[in-house]
């Protein structure tokens, strides 16, 4: 098992007059699913970036083992991740995309990409994105996510327009990566899926961050 640790030190995010968060603090260890919960508009999506490397926090600090991120790293290494709708190349098949992405990194081949499109119940065909479910994309968007068996996995409201198998599907998923050691991190406005899931909530209020569970 991995032992990575993220930590928030009082962080902060503004946007122009507008503050989003303030004065966030916590910590994300490896072997739990962690649930962050709040209204909407409330910033959890803004967070997730934040812990991604996706935005510069305004102030405070983001540290993945000691490696303050927009410092001594820019991104956080090892992640999968799904950020508000997953996008993809809509005239592509779902393979096409997902080798698309896997270019980038180069840590899998075509039989690993497969087999990821296959765990989240879809057909590997030649069938463009177009052609999709609002389900199928997100099945997609799971897929790519874990296709490189990544150390931290971040899911933002990942079980949207899923039905009932592609929630146990997902859920399933999930708890392997916990299984592995893995730091998973999720959003979602289904009661089911943070009670089924977390081992910690975290619930994004004005002032910070509220531990709930």
């Amino acid at each position: 098992m991995s032992g990575n640790k993220i930590i928030l030190k009082d962080v902060s995010k503004k946007f122009i007059r507008q503050s989003v968060l303030e004065n966030i603090s916590c910590e994300f260890e490896s072997g739990k699913i962690y649930g962050i919960i709040g209204e909407n508009g409330c910033g959890k999506t803004v967070l997730l970036k934040l812990i991604c490397g996706l935005m510069r926090p305004s102030s405070g600090q983001i540290l993945y083992n000691e490696l303050e991120l927009k410092k001594d790293i820019d991104f956080l290494p090892s992640l999968g991740v799904i950020i508000e709708n997953p996008g993809f190349f809509e005239e592509l098949s779902g393979f096409e995309n997902l080798k698309i992405l896997a270019g980038f990194q180069r840590k899998i081949d075509d039989r690993k990409i497969i087999e990821s499109i296959e765990r989240v119940g879809l057909v590997n065909n030649k069938k463009p994105v177009s052609n999709y479910s609002l389900g199928m994309k997100q099945r997609l968007g799971v897929a790519q996510a874990i296709m490189e068996d990544p150390d931290i996995l971040v899911l933002d409201e990942f079980t949207t327009a899923l039905d009932t198998d592609g929630v146990d599907m997902t859920h399933n998923l999930v708890r392997e990566h916990k299984e592995k050691g893995k730091i998973v991190i999720i959003t979602s406005h289904s009661v089911y899926d943070i009670r089924s899931l977390c081992d910690k909530v975290y619930a994004v209020e004005k002032k910070g961050l509220k531990d709930v569970l």
